[in-house]
């Protein structure tokens, strides 16, 4: 019988705060070893930067198959089997000999790791309703917005004094850990009598009801180009910092470290009007402060503003990430709640998907300037917020 606490006490949003941050680990802690990686293997920027988006490919291929198998044998089992695997794939990386298997490591680091972030949402959803899951997510996802504020800074040191291999050896020792708060702390939450029967033409049945659904699509691809916007920061941002600005290696993590400092503030504002304003205002709102970030950041380019020209739009675009993340998925799971594990599955493949693709666009272009981030950023910016104002014009149509 699975346990269903009413609410979630803090120690239970710690950890589910720290399993959701396994991914922003597994990404933000070896960003500022990138260069250094480079030169171990005698490779191009474009080279490395490829090991993110395979990263990325393993995620978002890998949500399609967790979300379902959720919803068919319960959220504790697949989260417990996903970060196992993630932790060998952690391992395989810290040996990997050359970048071909390091790319394919990823893959696999990426593909176990996405069942953290799709049973971390199914499970809130089996708790809680609407707002109150966008509230929820937002104090975990403040939680798990302490891995990328110190991840880069502890990546950028670890690399410095141990070499880029101890990045991994320490993601492996966190998902260990992880593991061990799973066993402990994390209930079942997904009643037997809930569950969805595992059959291939079942599920396909499930993504087809969504995919067909223009107003579903519509507000997965809103979070999807928000979310792949802050990728293609992720993916150019150290090269551009470092190589292009002169940032000391060391020091990049200050700068990422920034961009969180901005995502916790925001968060703690949406935890606190979520209830007043709702969702859909507060989805809005985020969406906004990022196109207003796309046009800054384009200034600053366009006026050879410098390094802080790069750093302040970039911070206020990353301050929404989770404001945009958590209301478009609180509004998306409440209409499928009983498929709430393959909607997070769709949904989270196209958000990494889409991010997969603004990252290999940014790896294929040449590394001589910061305009292919800058341009993926803002148009990443004004897409998803047309997609808003698609949705928002077709539902006020139906209601007319």
């Amino acid at each position: 019988m699975p346990s269903k606490p009413t609410q979630l006490s803090f120690l239970l949003i710690v950890i589910l705060g720290a399993i959701s941050a396994l991914t922003p680990f597994a990404i933000d802690m070896y960003l500022p070893a990138m260069p250094s990686i480079a030169k171990e293997f005698s490779v191009s920027a474009g080279d490395i930067q490829i090991t993110l988006t395979a990263y990325m490919a393993g995620f978002a291929l890998g949500q399609l198959l967790h979300g379902p198998l959720a919803d068919s044998f319960g959220r504790r089992p697949v989260l417990l089997t996903g970060t196992l695997l993630f932790t060998l794939a952690s391992i395989l990386s810290a040996l990997a000999p050359s970048i071909e298997l390091l790319t394919w490591t990823r893959v696999a680091q990426g593909f176990a790791g996405a069942a953290a972030a799709v049973v971390i949402q199914a499970i809130v959803r089996d708790m809680f309703e609407k707002e109150e899951f966008a509230r929820t997510m937002s104090f975990i996802v403040l939680v798990m917005t302490l891995a990328p504020l110190i991840a880069p800074l502890l990546g950028g040191y670890m690399a410095v004094w141990f070499g880029w291999r101890s990045i991994f050896w320490l993601i492996a020792l966190i998902a260990l850990l992880v593991i061990a708060a799973i066993v402990i702390k994390i209930p079942e939450t997904l009643a037997v009598e809930k569950r969805q029967p595992f059959r291939v033409r079942s599920v396909l049945y499930n993504y087809r009801s969504i995919v067909k659904s223009a107003d579903a699509m519509l507000l997965i691809l809103t979070g999807a180009l928000s979310f792949s916007g802050m990728f293609a920061f992720l993916t150019a941002g150290s090269f551009v910092y470092v190589e292009l600005h002169g940032v000391p290696i060391e020091h990049v993590g200050y700068l990422f470290g920034l961009n969180v400092v901005s995502m916790m503030v925001m968060t703690v504002v949406n935890g606190r009007l979520v209830r007043l304003k709702g969702s859909q205002w507060m989805l809005s709102l985020g969406l906004s402060i990022q196109l207003v970030a796309g046009v800054l950041l384009l200034t600053g380019q366009l006026f050879d503003l410098g390094l802080w020209g790069v750093v302040i739009p970039i911070m206020l675009y990353t301050s929404s990430i989770s404001t945009v993340g958590s209301n478009s998925m609180a509004i998306l799971l409440s209409d499928y709640p009983s498929i709430a594990g393959t909607a997070s599955s769709l949904a989270g493949t196209l958000r990494f998907g889409l991010g997969g693709v603004a990252a290999a666009i940014i790896a294929f272009l040449p590394a001589t300037s910061s305009w292919p981030m800058v341009a993926v950023i803002c148009s990443c910016a004004v897409l998803s917020i047309v997609c808003l104002l698609l949705r928002n014009k077709k539902q006020r149509a139906i209601s007319a």
